[in-house]
């Protein structure tokens, strides 16, 4: 069984939410952790457990930001981390995976799945043994008591209740 560890340096964890039900937002956690354990080099037994710090929210716009850690968003003076724990790997072929697993946010948690495109495995110019992934996937941000809404003088909703999530990873390999 080998333990990965993710690279932050290397790795982007991004959140895609209409706005005004015409352009998206794009917003990102600049702080997170994962460990990845698996027995087969292709992953298709691994097991992930995955954290984000809300406080490292990030959509290029302060007040937005600030407006996200609130009460009516993520709560984050109750609720600091976002967590996912995977369930299971379905393998559909050699690089594409559907993962498994429990997402909480402030506090509520629900299984999603999210599909994953697996790049393979390479060694680094410091000798670190490093394998890539791209993760996608949605959820409805009220299902995790993300409820604050509004709506535009049209009657539109200025922000949508799909969120697209997207990870582009790496993890290493430790010793």
């Amino acid at each position: 069984m080998a333990t990965w560890k993710i690279d932050p340096a290397h790795s982007e964890i991004e959140f895609k939410v209409k706005h005004l039900m015409i352009t998206n937002v794009t917003g990102h956690f600049a702080q997170f952790d994962a460990t990845v354990t698996a027995g087969k080099d292709d992953f298709s037994d691994a097991t992930i457990s995955f954290d984000a710090d809300v406080n490292s929210i990030s959509t290029k716009n302060a007040q937005r930001d600030e407006h996200l850690k609130s009460p009516d968003f993520f709560d984050a003076p109750n609720h600091p981390k976002l967590t996912f724990t995977s369930t299971g790997v379905e393998k559909k072929d050699a690089d594409t995976f559907v993962l498994k697993g429990d997402l909480t946010i402030r506090g509520v948690t629900k299984p999603v799945a999210l599909n994953v495109e697996y790049s393979g495995v390479t060694i680094d110019p410091y000798g670190q043994t490093k394998a890539g992934f791209e993760l996608t996937g949605k959820i409805n941000r009220k299902d995790f008591g993300l409820s604050w809404s509004a709506t535009t003088e049209a009657g539109g909703l200025v922000v949508s209740d799909e969120v697209r999530l997207i990870a582009a990873v790496q993890i290493i390999k430790q010793a």
